[in-house]
């Protein structure tokens, strides 16, 4: 084979490191996006925020003078801000002497004690808005426990076994350690006997919460009625019977079975049940420190005369700039040694255009969105219409990828909660006259069917279908089953209700 040389004429698509950026901060969510900025303002010297906080602050320059300068008032003292407190602090002590620290009445308060009061309060008040109190930090189960044990008194040897059973709770102030378990993990030279072991854990029992240091779910039930007051005794001898032999047929909603082996009237049994659903199967719930997440939209739906539109969120547009000092040495020295700031300030150019190219790009899907939705704003999630990906890539003229991109983790603020961007697109589902319906709204629907039920007799999976199709909507049992199970609804059989 002959080695030779030829030539090719080709097309080909190549990213360059501005679409490869704009492409990555397309598919950012807001904090990433922030974060993203953060790592560029502290790796690029030109790249600046024009909303810094610090931007408004007094600093001092190399020569000692202040930048900006002082305000009028003090500029005509003369001096330094400390030279002028020190004056200031000077006089007050001179004027003090000479009133001999007292007013013309012989009080102790000073002669405008009215004026500084109100003053100082006003203070108080500015201070107030300015600094907001900080969330105070939640008590710990184990911090509440252990409060509630030094509040006993107790020998030592009693003190320190209760605080170890303490630390054996979980999260949710069960026991999961058996006695004998935790007796013979602690020394053996202390001679433990299991009576001690016992006697502590029934007075860990009895603290606050109710049904803390539970070894299961019946005791910690059990626990709960104990310390239960309840005007009728017959009531509180079902519950317990419940609690302790019938807790299978409680959770399986067998009313009738548990009504006969009970025998008890069903106004009995419904007060039973009322009781037993209002104990905490978790009492250390109540004292877990996950704080609750919240998401800020990044387009707000608005009701306005032209009808709904979709505006940016102000909150989470970031405002940058390229610094003017590093700008204005390269435009003078063009072509010198000021290279190395040409590659920073390319960088800081690409990044404030892509940033603005990401949030109009959300923005045009978003009101592309909103007018292919309308009826979801006007009357909810029953009157969302089908819409795939495709539909909003081909009216803005962009790819699929690029509409998957914008609505992935993006957010939208409409009178009915904060979505997904994601949310507003579903699939087709068939109906009879031969439209399409969005299974979102069958969903909706479903969940209002759900919601308006008889609590004696709910409506099965099959029921449900059976009206969708007098709606003209036609839907699987299954297809209900699955919807049903996303909105995290229950099965007929545990809805069921006294």
């Amino acid at each position: 084979m002959k080695t030779a040389l030829q030539f090719k004429l080709s097309q080909q698509l190549a990213l360059t490191p501005q679409l490869q950026q704009s492409i990555r901060l397309l598919q950012l969510s807001t904090l990433e996006l922030n974060q993203e900025i953060e790592q560029m303002l502290a790796e690029n010297p030109l790249l600046e925020r024009d909303d810094d906080p610090l931007g408004e602050c007094v600093s001092i320059s190399a020569n000692g003078t202040l930048d900006p300068p002082l305000p009028q008032g003090l500029a005509d003292l003369g001096g330094t801000p400390a030279e002028t407190a020190q004056r200031n602090d000077e006089g007050d002590r001179e004027a003090d002497t000479d009133s001999g620290g007292s007013n013309s009445d012989g009080d102790d308060a000073p002669a405008d004690w009215g004026h500084d009061s109100g003053s100082r309060s006003q203070n108080d008040d500015d201070d107030e808005r300015e600094y907001p109190q900080l969330a105070g930090a939640g008590v710990s189960l184990v911090e509440h426990l252990r409060e509630q044990l030094f509040a006993t008194r107790l020998e030592r040897r009693d003190r320190a076994l209760i605080e170890l059973l303490i630390d054996e709770l979980d999260r949710d102030g069960m026991l999961t350690t058996s006695l004998d378990e935790f007796r013979e993990a602690l020394p053996a030279e202390l001679e433990i006997d299991p009576d001690e072991v016992t006697a502590a854990l029934k007075l860990l029992q009895s603290f606050d919460p109710p049904g803390v240091a539970a070894r299961n779910l019946k005791e910690c039930l059990l626990l709960q009625l104990a310390q239960t007051d309840h005007d009728d005794p017959e009531v509180m001898a079902v519950a317990r019977a419940i609690v302790v032999d019938h807790l299978e047929l409680l959770a399986a909603r067998d009313f009738v079975r548990l009504r006969r082996v009970l025998q008890c009237d069903e106004d009995s049994l419904r007060q039973a049940h009322t009781l037993i659903r209002s104990l905490e199967p978790r009492p250390g719930a109540r004292f877990g420190s996950d704080d609750a997440g919240y998401v800020v939209p990044d387009v707000i739906v608005r009701r306005t005369r032209a009808g709904w539109t979709a505006a940016l969120n102000p909150d989470v547009m970031p405002k940058l700039r390229v610094n003017d000092m590093y700008a204005d040495i390269l435009r003078r020295n063009r072509g010198s040694a000021s290279g190395n700031l040409s590659g920073p300030l390319q960088e800081a150019r690409w990044m404030i255009k892509n940033i603005a190219q990401r949030f109009d790009t959300i923005l045009r899907v978003s009101q592309a969105i909103v007018e292919r939705q309308r009826g979801f704003f006007s009357h909810g999630a029953v009157a969302m219409r089908p819409l795939v990906l495709r539909e909003i890539a081909d009216t803005l003229d962009l790819h699929e990828s690029t509409i998957s991109r914008v609505t992935t983790q993006k957010y939208m603020l409409t009178p009915h909660g904060t979505f997904e961007l994601k949310y507003f697109f579903g699939s087709h589902v068939a109906t009879d006259t031969g439209g399409a319906a969005s299974s979102t709204a069958i969903r909706a629907l479903i969940k209002q069917l759900i919601g308006a039920e008889d609590a004696r007799r709910p409506l099965s999976d099959s029921q449900i279908a059976d009206m969708l199709g007098e709606q003209g909507i036609v839907v699987a049992r299954r297809t209900v089953a699955k919807y049903r199970e996303s909105l995290r609804i229950a099965p007929v059989a545990q809805r069921k209700s006294l």
